[in-house]
């Protein structure tokens, strides 16, 4: 490396949930190396603290023009913004997150004269809340996207399945989680008495599916449901025996899931989610929704359950319940500890910036 920093940047639309964790665990990790910049839209879900997230030598850009409803039949807005920001900022990479972000960034960006790559997070198009033509469209816009001078990073094996039928230079890494981190958490929370306690983590909106969530809490009325977070779509979780924790620092977050006894992550899409990847570290049982990213991680009978109906989930947690799962928890940690880890993840795409700088 010379003396001067290569500088990195990245655009996201909403900086929230599992994007922004991954983006605060990647930037503090490569801040030693990188001269970091990152570009997004605050919106309602952007934390208020989200600055005190983020190493103070980290730059953080609020794109005000970014639409956040990601409407696929309009380009939105924010092109200007951040042609502006990489006049100002001078990038020598440009790694786009999400749909929002990839759909104008590649755009713009088509021939910067730099690397640029582009990470999903969950491809739009497999969203099952989607119908037909609405995914077909999704599809079409990635395909013709996939054309320009872009290399896709995707975050899981299904996710580079797909990235694959559209261009035969994508690669991947899988995301990972800081494992030291929540070991000197765990060992700093008492776990107290409590019933049997089911829990899910992230935004309450239409990808998560809380309407899902709510038939599995409303079957269970003698166990506790923890959502821990909040959303736009928290008016669905009406079973009397579910909690809504509001937004949490991680750290609390965590301890909020320490507490608990069983995962179930009930999303309609996904990447590969960091919250499945916590649970599974921290010894729970994992639930989760037949799709792509959570069934990369969890292989039904061996790591945990993957599930199609309301009743399949309440039969897995019944499961718990009977003391025969040991072994799928003990499977499921040592799977993260093997493959899914904070370092592994760093190093991947250092190693695919460092290649595109030819160092």
């Amino acid at each position: 490396m010379t003396d001067k920093k290569p500088v990195l940047f990245y655009a996201v639309k909403r900086l929230s949930g599992g994007i922004l964790t991954f983006l605060t665990d990647l930037s503090n990790r490569l801040i030693e190396t990188y001269d970091i910049s990152i570009a997004f839209y605050p919106d309602s879900e952007t934390p208020q603290q989200i600055r005190t997230l983020f190493d103070p030598r980290v730059k953080m850009y609020s794109v005000t023009s970014f639409e956040s409803d990601g409407n696929p039949l309009t380009d939105g807005g924010g092109g200007t913004e951040l042609k502006a920001l990489c006049e100002e900022i001078h990038p020598d990479i440009i790694h786009l997150h999400g749909f929002g972000a990839g759909r104008i960034g590649r755009k713009i960006f088509a021939n910067a004269g730099i690397p640029v790559f582009y990470t999903p997070h969950g491809y739009l198009f497999l969203a099952e809340d989607h119908n037909r033509i609405t995914k077909s469209m999704y599809r079409r816009i990635e395909k013709n996207l996939a054309k320009t001078n872009c290399v896709t990073i995707a975050c899981s094996r299904s996710e580079y399945a797909e990235a694959l039928a559209f261009s035969d230079t994508a690669v991947y890494v899988n995301n990972g989680i800081n494992t030291e981190s929540i070991d000197q958490l765990l060992q700093e929370t008492a776990i107290p008495d409590h019933p049997l306690t089911v829990y899910t983590s992230g935004l309450i909106n239409p990808q998560k599916n809380p309407a899902l969530f709510n038939e599995i809490a409303m079957a269970m009325p003698d166990v506790q449901f923890v959502w821990i977070g909040d959303g736009e779509m928290r008016y669905k979780l009406t079973a009397p025996n579910t909690k809504i924790t509001g937004w949490l620092p991680w750290e609390e977050a965590l301890k909020q899931a320490a507490s608990a006894d069983v995962f179930i992550l009930t999303s309609l899409w996904e990447g590969l989610p960091l919250t499945l990847l916590e649970a599974m570290y921290m010894n729970k049982l994992c639930v989760v929704s037949n799709v792509a990213g959570s069934k990369d991680l969890i292989v039904n009978g061996e790591t945990g359950f993957v599930c199609n109906s309301a009743a399949a989930f309440v039969n897995a947690i019944h499961q718990f319940r009977e003391n025969n799962v040991s072994d799928l928890i003990k499977n499921a940690r040592e799977e993260v500890v093997e493959n899914y880890t904070i370092e592994k993840m760093v190093q991947g795409y250092d190693a695919i910036y460092r290649k595109a700088l030819g160092r």
